[in-house]
């Protein structure tokens, strides 16, 4: 299971190696609307607003969706598929590769709207350090979530519109979670339940990912 998973993640990174749509669509998306963001608070209240941490996740599920959409839609290619059927890859181990692959994007793409939010919501920046481990542990759970989402809307029509409409309830304690704590590093408060919700939900889509992985990409 861990030979595929390093394959499969290897074959989805040296894909955006390659492409470079994470460099040039993704982030400048994340980017501008971090920007826009920052222009609806408006400048009186940048820097000032407890908004920024929510902002950036919101702005963080957004650009997540379009990397889930394009991480299936690399798998799901005719070509693809028939070879993952023909070389008998294990459906946990795929599962773990694409997850890995896709939090390894996220975490690239977090950071640089962590910079953002310094820079365009003005955020503090030593609070902001502090929220980096709780942000990568929240980055990583979605990374899972929207994997297993995405296989689910990968083999059904119209999956762009789909995704989101499945996906983004599943993504609220994420959400919640990583927004309170956020805000606990930037205004002082406490860390630890926050944490043990995101650990949580990063075990349960892990462990639901392992187990029915190969169900949903049979369907």
């Amino acid at each position: 299971m861990i030979a595929v998973a390093w394959l499969v993640a290897r074959k989805d990174l040296a894909i955006e190696l390659r492409s470079r749509v994470l460099l040039w669509q993704v982030v400048p998306f994340g980017l501008l609307a971090l920007l826009l963001a920052g222009l609806a608070l408006g400048p009186s209240l940048a820097g000032h607003s407890s908004s920024a941490p929510g902002l950036f996740y919101l702005v963080t599920l957004f650009t997540a969706l379009l990397m889930v959409a394009r991480s299936q839609a690399v798998e799901h290619t005719p070509g693809t598929r028939a070879s993952v059927a023909t070389l008998g890859l294990d459906p946990a181990g795929v599962f773990l590769g694409k997850s890995f692959a896709l939090m390894i994007e996220l975490w690239v793409t977090g950071l640089v709207l962590l910079a953002g939010t310094v820079v365009l919501l003005h955020t503090s920046l030593v609070g902001t350090v502090h929220a980096l481990p709780s942000v990568l542990l929240a980055l990583g759970a979605l990374a899972c979530a929207g994997t297993l989402y995405g296989a689910l809307t990968a083999g059904v029509d119209g999956p762009a519109t789909l995704l989101p409409v499945l996906a983004l309830p599943a993504f609220a304690p994420l959400l919640v979670a990583g927004e309170r704590s956020f805000s606990a590093a930037l205004h002082g408060g406490g860390l630890w339940e926050w944490w043990v919700i995101v650990t949580v939900t990063l075990v349960g889509y892990l462990a639901a990912g392992i187990l029915l992985y190969g169900v949903l990409e049979e369907s």
